[in-house]
């Protein structure tokens, strides 16, 4: 059974964080406020694997108020969440993920997310997408407040739960 989950996720900027995207540690002079690293990227496709999945979302299996998860690695709720795949014997065949930010450019630093991406959910760094836009100065976003992502993802499912 092939399954396809959107998942979304938004961060408010904020002094004094570092700024972590996909998994990547990129220079800006601000980073995502959230109880976790905050990276945008991989909220968004956590959240797109377990939609696919029918298993909630990233707040139900991570909240933020879970001390013994402040300050986790996003990377490490994918590596989580590619369990919950794998125990429902479903696997990643494709996510596609878009980051919305005026700033920093991440181009440089797409191949290197692509792997941890990757590394994390058990896929081929083929099968994952990393690309960004910007809001056209328009809104929150658009005036450098915070970011957001967006991601889609499919997943086949081999067996069955029943």
């Amino acid at each position: 059974m092939i399954r396809t989950g959107i998942g979304y996720d938004i961060h408010r900027l904020a002094e004094g964080r570092k700024l972590i995207l996909g998994g990547v540690e990129i220079p800006h002079s601000h980073g995502l406020e959230g109880h976790s690293d905050a990276d945008v990227l991989s909220h968004a496709i956590a959240d797109a694997l377990l939609g696919a999945l029918g298993a909630g979302d990233i707040g139900q299996h991570f909240p933020n108020t879970d001390e013994s998860i402040r300050g986790i690695s996003s990377i490490e709720i994918l590596k989580r969440v590619n369990k919950f795949l794998t125990d429902k014997r479903a696997r990643v065949i494709n996510v596609d993920v878009t980051l919305i930010a005026e700033a920093p450019k991440i181009v440089l630093h797409v191949p290197e997310m692509r792997q941890k991406i990757a590394d994390a959910i058990g896929a081929s760094k083929s099968d994952v997408s990393v690309k960004a836009t910007t809001n056209e100065k328009l809104g929150p976003i658009g005036r450098g407040e915070g970011m957001a992502a967006i991601a889609i993802a499919t997943i086949e499912i081999t067996g069955s739960d029943d």
